[in-house]
């Protein structure tokens, strides 16, 4: 019972390097009317492949599970173990299990990992046969300006480097009609050309690609039909079913990097820009929708239920139908969330079904679609979003393929680990086990429902992907985070015994990118109180967890419930938490307190009613979609980060410090340097501006002003350095045209009503706005919670 016995003595964050968990609270009350009480939902952030500092080596067997007929939960440090009748008792169902022969030996001073203490986190190797190497189809966009083509066809040739040698690769192109290149033949260039306006199913690919079964034109075998033929005979998709035998026509778009390197690189220098011809007040014929079906059909012909990804590279919105977003005539410009809401926007329903439907075969095969969209105006990503997020890929949002947004992100998306290869994995699964006293209410993340109607379902409350007890996560990295959300079932009239502790266990199945299969077990113990005993279950309390459990709750709600005030269900959890747990004396304001604990979640809540999670207006479609995509699928801190930034302040006069985000935070003689997560921006003071454009810096006698210059720098780049996706880094001036960027992040305890008429004269710091301080918001919210009525 370490973990509920160090939550005492331990941060938060050290909790979760222990089991990649952070829960909203540690202790749990033992009735399902005082958890409603609680307001805040009861689930946690879980990194199913977070690396962890204290975990055990990988075990090279297969797990033990119980044999209970609904439980099937796996070996761990909380099960009873006899070691002299070799039995081990569950502690979901408490049904009694034999040990397998193998574990003849155990004593007390001699236990396998899954059953020491420390390690309630293991990792099994299971034992079957390699999985065939992974594919990466690229998708390229050939409607893009000579440079910005020449750009994305750089950084495809330079992905080769990135890739393991034995990784297959494959290549369509697309502008009016799709282009499906063989790099099978290296004597001259080939290419199947399929009509861009038609909606193609999987079996019309296969058969216009000649990948039959019985093999087509081209190669009569290859690496790739040989290595999915052996694994399919004794490895099968995540949920154990095995593997159809693969069409060896598909050996003609699919190669390894090391047997096709020359040739793929031959062909994308030889690629030009798409033929077809724009008139001037038109926007190009893009066929978007169609090369990305084409590319999920022949993935699906050849690499179900295997490692796969599409990368797709574009540069502007489809304009052809299926999928189209907008009208070929420039004068036709993209929808807005205006239009969208008054449902006046005329393709987004048709291409939303379009796109969905692709989503769902990608789904079925396992396969993730990565987006890579770069250009000014928006591309679609509104539309496409079911495509990355129900496969867990991810979006790349930047103005140009020439932007270090997009060069960079692309390099570190293609990371290696200490043994070289891939950071990533696929073709995973998650299954969530609970004891009896608490159910299953969902997940939001990057996950597809695998329909799992197991007792550890909850049958009333669904938050997020609910109704089931399992989720396919077709991709996944140490980063993926997923929101699991729990209800409690056990009746008022029922309590639980004092020391009885609840449990959860996390099962995550996947395929390793060597081609190893894994199984990660995460399981996790926690206790009980009384519902009356408010102090002990506010001290559990986790404000930054929770924060971002609400947020993704926030927004799940905005996208899937109609006419739905989300502001005004905000303010009513914030104002029932605050009531139930603050110390004060009715219609009192004056004596409202917040123990440490939740003292910073009204202000996280007011920041995320203010970001752009929440308010569209000031953002396309396209950019609401990205930003969500990546609070639903980063981790705690990044999420935080993402709803309430960081600044920090350099001067003259002491070592950089966190400061406030706040107007009042902006100096003169000060740099701040403010952290969004989507971009990170160094903002410098009036005075310091006018000291570096008169050059003081260059002077050697100013060398401390030099290095003040250099310190945010040199911490942004270190932080751009990390990030994934690359943030855009901006430099500003007080009252320069960027520093928009930092003022609508920054609370305004002084605006332009507030400040009056000498802050104008004075060059006091003011923000142009009519939204409320965070001052006025916790008054009003102290008034409301401490009210009798």
């Amino acid at each position: 019972r370490r973990q509920a016995r160090e939550a005492g003595t331990m941060d938060f964050s050290q909790l979760e390097d222990i089991d990649g968990c952070r829960w909203s609270w540690l202790v749990w009350p033992w009735s399902r009317l005082d958890a409603t009480r609680c307001v805040v939902p009861f689930g946690c952030m879980y990194t199913p492949l977070k690396q962890l500092s204290n975990m055990a080596p990988l075990l090279p067997y297969e797990p033990v599970s119980c044999k209970g007929a609904s439980c099937h939960a796996v070996l761990n440090p909380y099960c009873r173990v006899d070691v002299r009748a070799k039995l081990w008792v569950c502690p979901f169902c408490t049904q009694r299990n034999a040990l397998p022969p193998h574990y003849a030996d155990i004593s007390e001073t001699n236990l396998p990992a899954e059953l020491i203490p420390n390690f309630t986190t293991v990792e099994y190797k299971l034992p079957r046969a390699q999985a065939p190497p992974p594919v990466f189809l690229f998708v390229l966009d050939t409607c893009l300006r000579e440079d910005e083509l020449a750009t994305a066809k750089e950084y495809i040739i330079k992905s080769l480097a990135l890739l393991p040698p034995e990784t297959f690769v494959g290549l369509i192109t697309f502008g009016m009609n799709v282009q499906v290149h063989v790099l099978a033949e290296s004597e001259v260039s080939k290419a199947y050309v399929l009509k861009g306006d038609k909606d193609y199913t999987a079996q019309r690919v296969a058969e216009l690609l000649s990948l039959g079964f019985s093999g087509g034109r081209g190669m009569a075998s290859s690496a790739l039909a040989a290595a999915v033929a052996a694994s399919s005979t004794s490895a099968g998709a995540v949920n154990g079913e095995t593997a159809p035998p693969t069409a060896i026509g598909a050996a003609r778009f699919l190669q390894p990097v090391a047997d096709c390197e020359f040739i793929l690189t031959s062909v994308l220098e030889e690629l030009n820009k798409d033929p077809w011809p724009v008139p001037s007040a038109q926007r190009p014929k893009r066929c978007t929708f169609t090369a990305m079906s084409v590319a999920v059909g022949l993935l699906e012909a050849c690499h179900s239920g295997f490692f796969a990804r599409i990368e797709l590279l574009v540069g502007g919105p489809c304009t052809v139908e299926p999928g189209k977003v907008v009208g070929l005539e420039l004068g036709d410009i993209m929808r807005s969330h205006s239009d969208i809401e008054k449902e006046s926007a005329t393709y987004v329903k048709k291409a939303l079904a379009s796109y969905e439907a692709v989503a769902s075969r990608a789904v079925n095969a396992g396969h993730t679609i990565d987006v890579w969209a770069c250009s000014l105006d928006q591309i679609g990503l509104y539309e496409m979003k079911s495509c990355v997020e129900r496969t867990a890929g991810i979006f790349v949002m930047a103005e140009s393929f020439n932007h270090p947004m997009f060069k960079r992100s692309f390099e570190m998306f293609f990371a290696r680990d200490e043994n070289d290869q891939l950071l990533i994995g696929a073709q995973a699964s998650l299954d969530v086990l609970t004891s009896r006293e608490l159910k299953v209410a969902g997940t939001i993340g990057p996950v597809a429902s695998l329909n799992k109607a197991s007792n550890c379902v909850s049958q009333e409350m669904e938050i997020g992907i609910g109704g089931t007890s399992a989720w396919r996560i077709c991709g996944i990295d140490p980063a993926t985070t997923l929101s699991i959300y729990f209800e409690i079932v056990n009746n008022h009239n029922q309590p639980i015994a004092e020391g009885q502790y609840r449990y959860v266990q996390f099962v995550t199945k996947y395929q390793h990118s060597s081609g190893e299969y894994r199984q990660r077990v995460s399981t996790v113990a926690g206790r009980w109180a009384d519902g009356a005993n408010l102090m002990e279950i506010g001290a559990g309390f986790d404000q930054e967890a929770a924060a971002v459990l609400l947020a993704r709750m926030a927004v799940y709600k905005t996208e899937n419930e109609e006419a739905f005030d989300i502001l005004r269900w905000l303010d009513r959890m914030l104002i029932r938490l605050c009531a139930r747990f603050a110390d004060y004396q009715k219609d009192s304001p004056e004596s409202f307190n917040l123990s440490p604990n939740f003292s910073l979640y009204p202000q996280f809540m007011f920041n995320l009613r203010r970001s752009q999670f929440l308010q569209v207006f000031n953002s396309s479609p396209d950019e609401t979609a990205y930003y969500r995509s990546y609070l639903n699928r980063e981790n705690t801190l990044n999420g935080l980060l993402m709803i309430q930034p960081t600044v920090m302040a350099y001067s003259m006069s002491g070592p950089p410090c966190p400061v406030l985000l706040d107007v009042t935070s902006i100096k003169a003689d000060r740099i701040l340097l403010l952290d969004t997560f989507f971009y990170v921006i160094c903002f410098s003071g009036d005075t310091i501006a006018q000291w570096r454009k008169a050059g003081y810096h260059n002077d050697p006698k100013h060398e401390n002003f030099r290095n003040l210059l250099q310190a945010p720098k040199d911490d942004a780049a270190a932080i751009l350095e990390e990030r994934f996706p690359y943030a855009r880094y901006i430099e500003s001036d007080q009252h320069g045209t960027q520093a928009r960027f930092l003022l609508a992040k920054l609370n305004p305890s002084v605006n332009h009503h507030s400040a009056g008429d000498a802050a104008y004269s004075s060059g006091e710091n003011f923000i142009f706005t009519d939204d409320v301080s965070l001052q006025v918001f916790m008054e009003h919210l102290k008034k409301l919670a401490v009210s009798s009525q």
